[in-house]
């Protein structure tokens, strides 16, 4: 043991044995269980949206020219008050964020809340600038330049990082 660490477990067995204890703080009160703090403004908390699909939504649906994304949106309002809770904010006060889907509708992401944030606006990029990943790695996805599990693994782990890859041209 290096000095200090020696010293500092000789202090505590001396003064366990001195029948003398150190004044513990109190233990901070619990947060409410799903309100925790994202990594990163761009990218959700991967406990409370590690992010969901549907597995119904195949690559063929997807890609069918028919396909709209308002067909399979089902989020209702009580849901989208839910995950605000959840993420510990307000809801539109101010104007800070949309609720989205990590795994967008268009790469077959699920209306579950574990699929669900509230996605600020700013700082940029956020949530606009999300939307342009989305559809980039459905055009990818459509033309057979990557499977649909990888798209929804990609955006998922890290969005943002999808996003610089776009910028510099790289797929």
């Amino acid at each position: 043991m290096t000095g200090w660490l020696a010293g500092v477990f000789l202090a505590g067995v001396i003064s366990g044995f001195a029948g003398c204890s150190t004044p513990q703080p109190a233990p901070a009160a619990e947060p409410p269980r799903r309100a925790r703090v994202a990594v990163s403004p761009a990218m959700p908390d991967p406990k409370l949206t590690p992010g969901a699909v549907d597995r119904a939504l195949t690559k063929a649906k997807l890609c069918d020219p028919s396909f709209h994304t308002g067909d399979v949106r089902r989020v209702s309002a009580s849901t989208k008050k839910r995950v605000y809770a959840e993420y510990g904010r307000e809801p539109h006060k101010p104007a800070c964020c949309e609720v989205d889907h990590l795994i967008s509708l268009e790469l077959g992401g699920s209306d579950a809340i574990a699929n669900l944030w509230p996605q600020p606006y700013e700082p940029r990029p956020g949530a606009h600038e999300k939307d342009l990943v989305e559809n980039w790695l459905h055009r990818e996805v459509c033309a057979g330049r990557i499977s649909l599990d990888q798209a929804q693994r990609e955006i998922a782990a890290d969005w943002f990082a999808v996003y610089r890859r776009m910028q510099q041209g790289e797929r």
